[in-house]
């Protein structure tokens, strides 16, 4: 990555967070001097004081060191979603029905979590199989009833109910008595 993309992304990072370059290097513990010549590209950009930059600022290191230069928040309309909504389809996966994902977050590639919205169209499969995976999942039902087996457990979640769940319990989102249903769905996987 060249050396002037990673000083104008500190240079933005730090003005995102409203830090004068006194306060960075302060927030580093490193002269200001160096903050300095990091954002004008005047020094090599060595691992160290990057790693110090963005603990300060509370970003992950890959922020300043991917080919992503947009560092600014995903902003997606509503509009979009009902325009685009069936466009991203999975198929059938197991007896959860027809999955039609529509990403919340897909212009930003340096992301932690996968946001998406769901809708389900139910299948008359009965049979159910339970995935496992690493990671995080959190679910917020908008339309219909979502059902939820998590393990041994079932939960029918109604517009408005939400689940938050590890990952690597085995588990499955499907259609609840055969009824379509919308939910956004939020994936952090490690």
């Amino acid at each position: 990555m060249p050396q002037s993309n990673i000083g104008e992304k500190i240079t933005a990072l730090r003005k995102a967070h409203d830090l004068t370059q006194e306060q960075l290097a302060q927030k580093c513990g490193c002269p200001v001097s160096e903050i300095i010549e990091l954002e004008k590209s005047d020094r090599v950009a060595t691992l160290a004081p990057l790693i110090m930059i963005t603990r300060a600022i509370g970003v992950r290191l890959g922020t300043l060191l991917d080919d992503d230069d947009d560092l600014g928040p995903c902003f997606t309309m509503a509009s979009e979603i009902c325009t685009a909504e069936n466009k991203r389809t999975l198929g059938t996966i197991s007896d959860a029905g027809k999955l039609n994902f529509f990403s919340l977050a897909a212009s930003k590639s340096a992301r932690h979590i996968d946001p998406f919205i769901i809708t389900m169209d139910p299948t008359e499969n009965n049979e159910h199989e339970l995935r496992s995976h690493e990671g995080e999942e959190f679910l917020y039902a908008l339309e219909g009833p979502v059902e939820v087996q998590y393990g041994k457990e079932i939960y029918v979640l109604q517009p408005g109910d939400s689940i938050y769940y590890d990952s690597i319990v085995p588990h499955e989102v499907r259609c609840h008595e055969g009824q379509k249903a919308k939910f956004l769905a939020c994936l952090y996987t490690l």
